[in-house]
Formats: structure tokens, sequence, C-alpha cells
């Protein structure tokens, strides 16, 4: 327990006043007791302020966490992705996912493959098959 010579005298600040400080300075010291029971952060304070503090803020946590993972990709093709402005990673994702097979679901959406989309372009349509 600091005694009262090594408490700290006023300094003006913006934040409080002289007579802020004269309201204060003649507070009796805490005992032991009271420091024993004194609780840090949100745990001493009252309810509804506590509930303030301990409120979590900012966008709720995706369902479908994402997982970190290193993965090596040519730099032109980063460079092309990051061109295009803010979202390059969501559209990189986008492009991978539409990679998958057609069987395939990520978080219920159905993907197609490129290869089965190049296989019904290759086809010969109706319109050009020729009679023999």
């Amino acid at each position: 327990m600091p005694k009262a010579e090594n408490a700290p005298g006023y300094t003006p600040t913006e934040a409080y006043t002289q007579a802020d400080w004269d309201e204060v300075s003649d507070n009796p010291p805490l005992t032991e007791a009271e420091l024993a029971s004194a609780r840090s952060g949100p745990h001493g304070m009252p309810p509804e302020m506590a509930e303030t503090f301990l409120k979590h803020t900012g966008r709720p946590k995706d369902a479908a966490k994402a997982v970190p993972v290193s993965l090596r990709v040519p730099p032109d093709v980063l460079a092309a992705y990051k061109a295009r402005g803010p979202g390059w990673q969501t559209r990189m994702n986008k492009a991978l996912a539409a990679g998958l097979r057609p069987e395939t679901e990520v978080a219920g959406v159905k993907r197609t493959n490129r290869e089965d989309n190049r296989r019904e372009r290759s086809a010969p349509s109706p319109k050009r098959r020729t009679s023999r």
C-alpha cells in the first residue's frame, strides 16, 4: 500500500481539472480486505456496465470456416487476380470451386467442372450435323 507522501500529485491535463483532483484527494486509502476482494476488468464492474465490455462486436463468425493453406501460384496468375482489385481472394476461391467435379457440392452449391463444359461445347450441335 503506497504511503500518502508517495501518492502522485496533481498534473494539469485536459482529462481532469484541479477541482476534480481536490474532490477525490481526501478519499481514504483502500484496506487490505478491499484490495483482496477487488476484481479487474468487467468482473469488478456493475452488471450493466460489464455487459457492454463483454459484448462481442463485429460481424458474426462464418459457419464454414476457411482452412489456411500454403499454395504456390504462378506470379502472373496472382498479379492478374490482384490487379482486378479488392476481393481477389474470393474470386480465386470461386475459380477453384468451379473446377470441382459436378457431383461435388461445396456449401450446398453444386459446382460444374470446366472439362464437362468443354466437352459440351466441343460436341457437334444439331445445326452443324450434316446428313450422310
